[in-house]
C-alpha cells in the first residue's frame, strides 16, 4: 500500500483563450498567482487552466505558452505549506470538494487566522466531500497523525488525494512566512538544560527538581511544572518542565499551572460509517465562566538552589500570560500578560535576581481589547532597546515606539484609519509595511491598501493605487510588488508595481466585468446610507436576480454575519454561488456591515460590547429603507434574513428583537447562547465574569419573545458550536407554543445549512412565506 498524496487542480467552465480573459478569472477573488521568475529578473510565468502565462517585465507583453514550449528557466513548485498555513479573511464564498483515491482515511482540519485547528470531515477511502468554505481559508489535511500538508482554498477547487503525497512533501521545503518578520515569542527548544550545562531542570511528581536537587514540594497533578501550554490553549498536552534559564546559567524562571477538569461537550453520532449503532462523541470545550489553567511564576537561585521571594501580584486571573525574552543586559525578562475579561494588557519586566517586577506598557480598555486579532495586539522588540506596540487609544489601531523603559517614543502610525496587518518589518532600513483600511476618504473604508512608514513615523507613503480593495506579494527579493485588486462590482486589475516608489511597472491585466460574469449588466452594486445615527455611512450590497425585471418588485432577504470578530461584507470581485442560487430564485438579497463590526472606529466597535443582539440591526434596517427608497424593486415589507454560526444567532434574533420589519428568518449552527458557545470568542465580546448580559443577549432565555416564521438548522456532530444551543433554543419554542420548524441534520458538522439539500430547504421555506401571495 502506498502512501497518500495530494494534488489540486482547478476546475472550471471553458473559457475563451484570450490572455487577458484567463488572467481575470484566474485572479478572481483576489487570488494572487504563484510566480516563477527566470533567474535574469525579466520574465515571470503563472499557471492558469493547463498553461502557463508568459510575462516579459521590459517588452510588456504576456503570451499564454504551451508545456512543450517552456523557457528553460522554469521549474514548477510545490502547492503544499508546512507548517499549517492560518486563514486569511475571505470574502468570497466558494464549495471545495475532497475526493479521495486511496485506501485510507483522512481528516480535513480547518485552521483559523489565529492558528487554531478545528477538526472537520474524515474522508473516507473512495469518497468525495463537498465543503463549504471561503476563498483563502486555509484546509490542512492529517493522516494518522501526521500532517500531509495545508492550502489556501480558491474559487471552485477539486483536492484529489492518491499514493505519492510524502514523497511530493519530502521533496519540498517548507515555506517561509511570507511576511518575514521575525517571532515576538520565544522559539520551542531544549529549555532544562541551563546554557553553561551544569544544571538540569526537570520534573518528578509534579515537583521542580534540579539535578538531584528537589527545588519545590507543594506541587500535585492539577498544579504542576509541567509545560500544559499557555494556559488558555486547552488542547495542549504536557510538554515537559515550563522553565527558562537566565543567558548566565544562575537564575532558574519556573511556571507552575493549575489545571482544572476540563469541560466536554458530549454528542450523539447517530450514523456512523463504521457500524450500526450510535456512537458517543466528546471533546474538551471550555465555555464562558469555565476555569481555565492559571500559570503561577516561581523564581530560583540555581547556586543556593533556594527559591527567590516574588509577587505575581501584577499578572493575577490571567487569560494567557506568556514569557518573551531576556533583556539585552540579560539580567531582567519580560512577560506579555492578558487579564481575563480582556480589559488589561500589559509588559512586565522582572528583575530576576531580587523579583522585582514592574509594568513597562499597560493598555486598558472600559469595553475590550481586541487581542484575538493578531494586528491590534501587536508587540514586536526593536534593535536599539525598542519594542513596536499596537494600540486603539487613539480611536484607531496605531503602531507605537517605546524603548525598553516604558517611555513613549513616537506614533508611528496616525490619522482616522487602521492598521489591518503588518506584513514585514525591516530592521535594516527601520520600516514597518502594512496593511491599512480607511485611508482613502473617498474610498470604501474596508478597502485594503499597502503601505510603508519609517519607525519614526517619517515617510509614510501608500504603495498601492486604484478604488478597490488590494492584494499584494513581493517578488524578485522585494524589489517589486504584484497587486491585485478589485471590488464587488469590478473584476480584477493586477499590475506589477516598483516595491520603493510604488510606481506602476506593468500592467497585466484589467478585465471587464460584464465579461467575467457572461452578462451584460452587473449581478451585484455597492450601496451606502446613514445608519441610527443619521450620520456614519453603512456599508453594503445589493445582489440582483439574474432576469431581473425593473418593472417588478421582490422580496428582500438579507444574508447575515455580524461576528465581532470582522467585517464580513465582501469587498473583492467573485461569484458568490449561494447568494447568486438565493437571487436567482426571486428575491433581493442584501449584505450588510452594522454597527459593532470591526474595522472601522472604536466606538463603531464597541456597540457589540455585552450586546451582541444588537448585531447592528437599527443601521440594517435604516441600510435597508434607503435603499428602498433608491430602488423601489425592492419591497421591505417582506424581508427574510439567514446566517450561520454568529449569522445563525443574528438570524434568530432578528425574529426576537426586531420581528416588526423581518417575517422570516433560517438560522444554521448559530450559538444561540452565548455561555454554551466556545470560550475565547464569547467572553471576547460579552466579558468575565459571566453576568446578565449573557441573560439578555441568548435567543434561548428570550425565545418567547419569537414573532415570525422561523427555520432552525443544525449538524448533530458541529464541533464548532455546541449542537445543544439549538436544541435548547428548541425546547424553549416549544415551551412557549411557538409555531417552527427544525431541520436536525445527521453526520454533518459545521455549516450543515450549507449542504445542497439544507440549502434547498432554507430556499423553500423563503419561497413560501416570502412569495406565497405572488
Amino acid at each position: 500500500m502506498g502512501t497518500p498524496i495530494l494534488r489540486i487542480r482547478l476546475t472550471a467552465v471553458s473559457l475563451p483563450v484570450a490572455i487577458a480573459f484567463l488572467l481575470a478569472n484566474a485572479l478572481s477573488g483576489q487570488s494572487l498567482p504563484d510566480l516563477t521568475w527566470s533567474d535574469d529578473g525579466k520574465q515571470f510565468l503563472f499557471p492558469f487552466e493547463g498553461k502557463q502565462i508568459l510575462v516579459d517585465v521590459e517588452s510588456k507583453t504576456k503570451t499564454a505558452v504551451e508545456d512543450d514550449k517552456l523557457p528553460e528557466w522554469f521549474s514548477t513548485r510545490p502547492r503544499l505549506s508546512l507548517p499549517p498555513m492560518r486563514s486569511i479573511n475571505g470574502s468570497n464564498e466558494t464549495f471545495l470538494r475532497v475526493e479521495n483515491r486511496t485506501t485510507n482515511p483522512f481528516q480535513m482540519i480547518w485552521v483559523d487566522a489565529g492558528g487554531r485547528e478545528v477538526e472537520y470531515e474524515i474522508v473516507r477511502p473512495g469518497k468525495t466531500f463537498t465543503q463549504h468554505t471561503y476563498v483563502g481559508h486555509s484546509w490542512l489535511l492529517r493522516y494518522k497523525g501526521k500532517n500531509l500538508g495545508s492550502f489556501r482554498s480558491k474559487s471552485d477547487e477539486t483536492i484529489v488525494v492518491d499514493e505519492d503525497l510524502l514523497n511530493d512533501v519530502a521533496r519540498s521545503k517548507p515555506k517561509s512566512r511570507n511576511r518575514g518578520e521575525e517571532s515576538t515569542w520565544e522559539r520551542p527548544s531544549d529549555r532544562t538544560r541551563s546554557p553553561n550545562g551544569k544544571w538540569r531542570a526537570s520534573v518528578r511528581e509534579d515537583n521542580l527538581w534540579l539535578n538531584d536537587t528537589q527545588l519545590t514540594t507543594d506541587a500535585k497533578k492539577d498544579n504542576t511544572f509541567l509545560d500544559a501550554g499557555n494556559g488558555t490553549y486547552w488542547y495542549d498536552s504536557p510538554k515537559g518542565p515550563d522553565v527558562r534559564w537566565s543567558p548566565d546559567s544562575k537564575y532558574l524562571v519556573a511556571f507552575q499551572t493549575w489545571n482544572p477538569k476540563q469541560p466536554r461537550v458530549h454528542f450523539v453520532e447517530s450514523s456512523p460509517n463504521s457500524q450500526l449503532q450510535p456512537i458517543l462523541r466528546n471533546y474538551d470545550y471550555p465555555k464562558p465562566g469555565d476555569w481555565l489553567p492559571q500559570k503561577t511564576l516561581r523564581l530560583f537561585s540555581a547556586e543556593d538552589q533556594k527559591e527567590i521571594e516574588f509577587s505575581n501580584k501584577l499578572f493575577e486571573n490571567p487569560w494567557s500570560l506568556r514569557f518573551v525574552r531576556w533583556t539585552d543586559d540579560e539580567k531582567k525578562f519580560w512577560l506579555h500578560y492578558n487579564q481575563r475579561g480582556h480589559q488589561i494588557v500589559r509588559l512586565i519586566e522582572v528583575e530576576v535576581a531580587t523579583g522585582k517586577a514592574r509594568t513597562l506598557i499597560e493598555e486598558t480598555s472600559e469595553t475590550f481589547i481586541h487581542y484575538s486579532n493578531g494586528a491590534k495586539s501587536v508587540f514586536k522588540p526593536l534593535p536599539g532597546k525598542q519594542v513596536l506596540w499596537a494600540s486603539e487609544r487613539s480611536g484607531w489601531n496605531h503602531l507605537y515606539r517605546y524603548d525598553h523603559d516604558g517611555q513613549l517614543i513616537n506614533a508611528v502610525t496616525n490619522g482616522n484609519w487602521n492598521v489591518k496587518r503588518i506584513e514585514k518589518l525591516d530592521y535594516e532600513n527601520e520600516q514597518v509595511w502594512f496593511y491599512a483600511v480607511g485611508i482613502h476618504e473617498d474610498q470604501d473604508p474596508y478597502h485594503q491598501h499597502f503601505c510603508r512608514v519609517n519607525f519614526d513615523g517619517s515617510g509614510f507613503r501608500t504603495l498601492t493605487e486604484g478604488d478597490g480593495t488590494h492584494k499584494v506579494r513581493f517578488e524578485q527579493e522585494g524589489k517589486y510588488l504584484i497587486d491585485t485588486f478589485s471590488r464587488v462590482d469590478m473584476a480584477p486589475v493586477t499590475q506589477l508595481r516598483d516595491s520603493e516608489s510604488g510606481e506602476l511597472v506593468v500592467e497585466m491585466d484589467r478585465q471587464e466585468t460584464e465579461s467575467a460574469f457572461d452578462n451584460k449588466r452587473k449581478l451585484t452594486a455597492r450601496f451606502t446610507a446613514k445608519g441610527r445615527d443619521g450620520e456614519t455611512d453603512i456599508w453594503g450590497i445589493i445582489h440582483w436576480p439574474r432576469d431581473f425585471d425593473p418593472e417588478k418588485t421582490y422580496p428582500v432577504i438579507e444574508y447575515i454575519y455580524a461576528g465581532p470578530h470582522d467585517h464580513h461584507v465582501p469587498k473583492s470581485f467573485g461569484k458568490r454561488f449561494s447568494v447568486h442560487k438565493v437571487a436567482d430564485a426571486g428575491f433581493i438579497v442584501v449584505q450588510i456591515d452594522g454597527m459593532g463590526t470591526a474595522w472601522r472606529s472604536k466606538a463603531f466597535h464597541d456597540v457589540c460590547y455585552k450586546n451582541l443582539k444588537d448585531g447592528g440591526f437599527p443601521d440594517r434596517i435604516a441600510w435597508m429603507k434607503a435603499a428602498a427608497e433608491q430602488y423601489p424593486q425592492m419591497d421591505i415589507s417582506r424581508v427574510g434574513i439567514y446566517g450561520g454560526s454568529a449569522g445563525g444567532q443574528n438570524a434568530m434574533a432578528a425574529l426576537l428583537w426586531h420581528n416588526d420589519f423581518y417575517q422570516v428568518a433560517v438560522a444554521d449552527c448559530g450559538c444561540h447562547d452565548n455561555r454554551m458557545d466556545k470560550i475565547w470568542w464569547n467572553e471576547q465580546w460579552m466579558g468575565w465574569p459571566v453576568d446578565n448580559s449573557y441573560v439578555e443577549n441568548s435567543n434561548m432565555e428570550n425565545a418567547h419573545l419569537l414573532k415570525g416564521h422561523l427555520m432552525l438548522t443544525v449538524g448533530e456532530m458541529d464541533r464548532n458550536v455546541d449542537p445543544a444551543t439549538t436544541t435548547q433554543v428548541v425546547k424553549k419554542l416549544i415551551e412557549a407554543d411557538k409555531d417552527f420548524e427544525f431541520v436536525l441534520i445527521p453526520g454533518a458538522g459545521h455549516g450543515a445549512g450549507e449542504r445542497p439539500w439544507a440549502a434547498k430547504k432554507r430556499l423553500n421555506f423563503f419561497r413560501k412565506h416570502l412569495q406565497s401571495d405572488q
